[in-house]
């Protein structure tokens, strides 16, 4: 339960910040925070259904199936053909042996928690003095989501909708408000005001 008056969202990481971090946690041998990173930013999925994926369901071909824990739909996801590179690099650093294996495994060979990762992102944020204020495994969803957006442009309204319907929010407004746009918007207003 959060505390009372604390703030308990996660913020989005600048895209090309996220990128980065992802090559150089790869660079310094991190490859499986790499690949989590990357799989949070290119998947816009919960961590509860990122922690889930094998290494087959990345590497036998350009999408994989899934279905969400926290809602029960079925999602198809497209890999994204640069970051499917980065997938089977990290595979070859990591020496895996079973394809059927999860591919965010912990050192006792448990599946990573969140309370894990988030954590290893607090350590993260000041080693990699990364720009963000609430860093959490949720940072990666919103930043899938904030990317889409952006990369949209004018058409930044039809890529709401779309977010929308693949976070299986109920409307378009809680997707703007789930990424922090209303907030913006709303303080455009008092930007406006001249003196």
């Amino acid at each position: 339960m959060a505390q009372k008056h604390v703030s308990t969202t996660s913020d989005y990481i600048d895209w090309d910040a996220a990128m980065n971090l992802v090559r150089r946690l790869f660079k310094d041998g991190n490859y499986r925070m790499s690949l989590l990173v990357g799989c949070g930013c290119f998947f816009g999925l919960r961590f509860s259904d990122l922690s889930q994926l094998s290494w087959r369901q990345l590497l036998s071909g350009d999408t994989f199936e899934l279905y969400e824990q926290k809602t029960g739909k079925r999602r198809v996801i497209r890999i994204n053909k640069g970051f499917q590179a980065h997938i089977r690099e990290c595979y070859v650093a990591m020496k895996i042996q079973d394809m059927d294996e999860p591919c965010f495994l912990n050192r006792f060979g448990g599946i990573l928690t969140n309370q894990m990762v988030n954590r290893h992102f607090k350590a993260l944020k000041v080693k990699y003095q990364i720009r963000i204020k609430n860093f959490s495994t949720h940072s990666l969803r919103k930043t899938f989501g904030r990317r889409v957006v952006d990369m949209a442009g004018p058409d930044s309204e039809m890529a709401i909708i779309k977010l929308s319907e693949l976070f299986n929010h109920s409307n378009s407004m809680v997707t703007r408000r789930y990424l922090g746009l209303r907030q913006e918007e709303l303080g455009e207003v008092y930007d406006s005001l001249q003196f």
